[in-house]
């Protein structure tokens, strides 16, 4: 996988240029960085540990957070390397890799949500026979599969990405290395790379979306006419809200920014909403569902307590 330029490599802009500013955003991307593992960490580990909390709908969150550690470690400690650093340089081969991982990860974490979504429509629409088809075996499927497809749709990218021709500068105007900043400073033609971001990658993050937003249309639609317990609606409608906060804050920006043509997007506009699913979405998971999800509350507080 190897360029056909005499680049080795690439540098990273970051954030901002403002100097003085470096400083600050370290401790703050810090403070994120290890709010997001801390708290995702820690709703893996209780999924894993609690036998309470050994079902579909726990499964899928355990793999959710375990997807927002590696999201985050993929961007971050290079973004925080690059305030104390002068030289913000990143290798071609290290460039591709950040490129390959962030975009398994991200279109993992697309098509998992839109998984998260169908079981939740299981579990309302279809209570008597949630056990039958969200079995364990079933479950490890719908994972496999995801995290496969997510894995070779980023390798399609890499590899296109790698042999592009880089002639002119090798600054990047990003925090970290994405097709569009890339494609940006390739020479010849790149029309089947914005092709390919725009169809395949497209694909990946519309279909999960409108496959999220019609099950949870059909739950509304099912709690709306067939549910008479104002208990039980309250309770579902919870455990949706959360879900869908999730999906809003991931999609809305990664859609904006990946569905425009690269000749016409602001790198300034793209980084401050990158930031948006690459560092406050992971970090928003774990508050989110904890806050809002009674079984993860009180299985924190058994952890605690043991540990105490």
């Amino acid at each position: 996988m190897l360029n056909q330029t005499s680049v080795t490599e690439f540098l990273l802009l970051g954030v901002t240029d403002i100097q003085e500013l470096q400083p600050f955003l370290f401790v703050v991307f810090l403070t994120i960085y290890f709010v997001s593992v801390a708290g995702n960490g820690a709703i893996l580990k209780i999924v894993i540990s609690d036998p309470r909390l050994h079902s579909p709908m726990y499964f899928f969150l355990g793999n959710l957070s375990c997807l927002d550690i590696c999201y985050s470690t993929v961007t971050l400690p290079k973004m925080l390397e690059n305030f104390l650093s002068t030289h913000k340089a990143i290798s071609f081969v290290g460039c591709i890799s950040q490129l390959h991982f962030f975009h398994f990860l991200g279109s993992t974490e697309s098509m998992w949500l839109a998984v998260m979504a169908l079981d939740r429509f299981v579990a309302i629409c279809k209570p008597l026979r949630y056990t039958v088809i969200m079995n364990h075996q079933r479950c490890t499927q719908m994972a496999g599969t995801v995290w496969v497809i997510g894995f070779f749709h980023a390798l399609l990218h890499s590899i296109m990405t790698s042999h592009l021709n880089f002639c002119g500068s090798n600054q990047i105007h990003h925090f970290f290395c994405d097709i569009k900043p890339l494609l940006e400073l390739a020479c010849g033609n790149i029309e089947l790379n914005q092709w390919l971001l725009n169809t395949v990658t497209g694909t990946i993050g519309m279909g999960p979306f409108f496959l999220t937003l019609l099950s949870y249309f059909y739950i509304i639609i099912y709690l709306a006419f067939k549910t008479h317990s104002c208990s039980m609606l309250h309770r579902a409608l919870s455990t949706c809200a959360s879900h869908f906060m999730v999906v809003i804050l991931f999609y809305a920006p990664a859609v904006f920014t990946y569905m425009h043509p690269v000749s016409g997007s602001s790198m300034e506009q793209d980084r401050v909403i990158a930031i948006i699913y690459t560092v406050v979405t992971p970090v928003l998971n774990p508050l989110i569902y904890t806050l809002r999800n009674k079984e993860v509350r009180m299985a924190l507080i058994r952890m605690i307590r043991r540990k105490l």
